[in-house]
């Protein structure tokens, strides 16, 4: 990658732009340069800015560090290198920056949530980037606004990857905005769509790379590549295609693994589910090798022991073909720390002392984790053997909830029409290897 890439007409002009708007907005796809962009001119406007308290912003606190303090070495820490520091004011995490016009402080705060808009009160904010702000909370976004109403040169800074049309963050204020800008075009609001195609520190090889990853008819590639603000609908894997998943006993008995894993969706009176996953040399290809499916009824339900017997009683054979197996990670629902107890007795019961469970792994969420699994089926490096007749059902019907879409976010359909345990189970046994798998 090159370390110093030059900048955009369009970087350039939106850069222009923002000192004398108060609104600038940077919309568009996955790694666009949107971050780096905003910083540099939020840079450029605390240099001069009269005011002194200013406010990083992001979903939590975490985030607001790591993308605008730190950013990866090009955040305000490295901008302002050698006249600023980190420290505490008024018992808030602050950057203090020594600029042009006098010290600044730069305030950092999270706001997924409604009552974070509490910990910004009392404060008057000259200006304000938040990033990713439309993961954040509408509570949050309006009090930022609105702390800076005494401000003697108010600017909002945001930069925001795409969602569904009809999110809050577009209704409620950003097409507000723009169209009163389309109106009057002094209103001062900066407008800017990025894709990867405007990040020059990207070369032509590692643009190909990452949109290799997609089908290009997806609604992935639209929203990660092309930033378009997309409505779901129909099929989640489109690539999916079952003579080129399914793979024979025969096949999977050539193969040589160098990791296994297990994922395991508990239900109520849904299935409970239990893959297990081996890797071929480099994880290369994910083979779904065996799995265990139980669907309850509610008057015939088993409880967590005889659950957790009849997958460590499943797992045990095939410790004998695959001894590494013996001694691989379990990912079981992490909403259930009953049954994680469970399947640790029945484990040690049949002698899988040296299996190792833990909660299954969502910090990344929902959404990348049908991701994950969507960019192997499209590589062709998901395999599932040919008698796990359940998940070849769950990925073949996999849908998104179009109803649910228009009024809030990607909803993976979950009525009972198909096996959509066997999704879970198989995402929570993969997840955690997407750095081997696929890059961070």
């Amino acid at each position: 990658m090159i370390p110093y890439a030059p900048l955009t007409q369009k970087q350039t002009d939106y850069i222009r732009q923002s000192q004398t708007s108060w609104l600038n907005v940077l919309e568009g796809g996955k790694r666009a340069s949107k971050n780096i962009v905003n910083l540099i001119a939020w840079a450029v406007s605390l240099e001069t800015h009269p005011d002194k308290i200013h406010l990083a912003g992001g979903v939590s606190y975490n985030t607001a560090k790591m993308n605008i303090i730190d950013s990866n070495g090009f955040g305000l820490k490295w901008i302002f290198q050698g006249r600023c520091r980190e420290g505490k004011y008024l018992d808030r995490d602050a950057l203090f920056i020594q600029t042009k016009t006098g010290s600044k402080i730069v305030l950092i705060a999270g706001g997924g949530k409604e009552n974070d808009a509490a910990r910004i009160k009392g404060f008057s904010l000259g200006t304000v980037y938040i990033s990713e702000i439309n993961e954040c909370h509408e509570t949050f976004v309006k009090e930022c606004q609105t702390r800076m109403l005494a401000s003697n040169r108010p600017q909002f800074f945001m930069d925001l990857n795409p969602k569904p049309p009809r999110h809050w963050f577009y209704v409620e204020y950003l097409d507000l905005h723009t169209k009163k800008q389309e109106q009057d075009p002094k209103y001062g609001v900066n407008y800017a769509h990025m894709t990867m195609a405007d990040n020059l520190s990207m070369t032509n090889e590692q643009l190909r790379r990452e949109i290799g990853k997609y089908d290009r008819d997806s609604q992935w590639f639209k929203r990660d590549i092309k930033g378009e603000r997309t409505t779901a609908s129909g099929q989640i894997y489109t690539g999916y295609r079952y003579k080129d998943i399914a793979v024979s006993r025969e096949w999977i008995k050539e193969q040589k693994f160098i990791d296994f894993s297990v994922g395991v969706d508990v239900g109520g009176t849904d299935a409970t589910v239990a893959t297990l996953n081996g890797f071929t040399p480099n994880y290369e290809i994910v083979v779904a090798i065996d799995g265990y499916y139980d669907k309850q009824g509610i008057e015939s339900g088993k409880d967590h022991a005889q659950y957790a017997a009849a997958i460590a009683a499943f797992l045990l054979p095939w410790t004998k073909v695959y001894p590494q197996l013996a001694s691989c990670t379990v990912f079981a629902e992490s909403a259930d720390k009953l049954f994680r107890q469970a399947l640790r007795k029945a484990l040690d019961d049949v002698r899988l002392a040296g299996m190792q469970i833990v909660p299954s792994y969502k910090a990344d969420g929902i959404l990348d984790r049908i991701n994950t699994e969507r960019i192997l089926i499209n590589q062709g490096r998901k395999k599932i053997a040919d008698h796990l007749q359940q998940w070849f059902e769950a990925y073949e019907n996999a849908a998104w909830d179009s109803k649910e879409f228009e009024n809030k976010e990607w909803v993976r359909v979950d009525d009972g029409s198909y096996p959509v345990d066997c999704l879970d189970s198989d995402e929570y046994s993969t997840q955690p290897f997407k750095g081997y798998l696929i890059g961070a």
